[in-house]
């Protein structure tokens, strides 16, 4: 089961995170998301809990719950949702001048 965890405080690490989840049953990963330029938590995260009535029982039992001064929400994680980003990446403009149109630099 895949657990996301919302409102976290900054200075909680992913071995605490681990931790938090571990009362509940086995964990098998606890990531807490990261700016990539800062490297500064985000405030969220995910955790990985192999059983599944395990996962559900952190779930109900953690929400809601205050950690480090804020109150955590934690839900089933969805899958992510595919980008419609309808320019395709890269320099794919069309036209001529050596971007995109099928050229060798549109993509990398």
């Amino acid at each position: 089961m895949n657990i996301y965890v919302a409102n976290l405080h900054y200075r909680l690490n992913d071995a605490d995170l681990h931790q938090i989840f571990s009362e509940f049953g086995e964990v098998t990963s606890a990531k807490i998301i990261k700016d990539h330029e800062t490297g500064r938590s985000r405030g969220f995260g995910f955790v990985e809990m192999p059983n599944q009535e395990e996962g559900s029982k952190a779930m109900d039992s953690l929400n809601g719950t205050e950690i480090e001064g804020k109150q955590l929400m934690v839900n089933e994680a969805r899958p992510k949702q595919p980008n419609n980003n309808s320019r395709g990446g890269g320099f794919n403009r069309g036209g001529s001048g050596g971007y995109g149109g099928g050229g060798g630099r549109g993509r990398y």
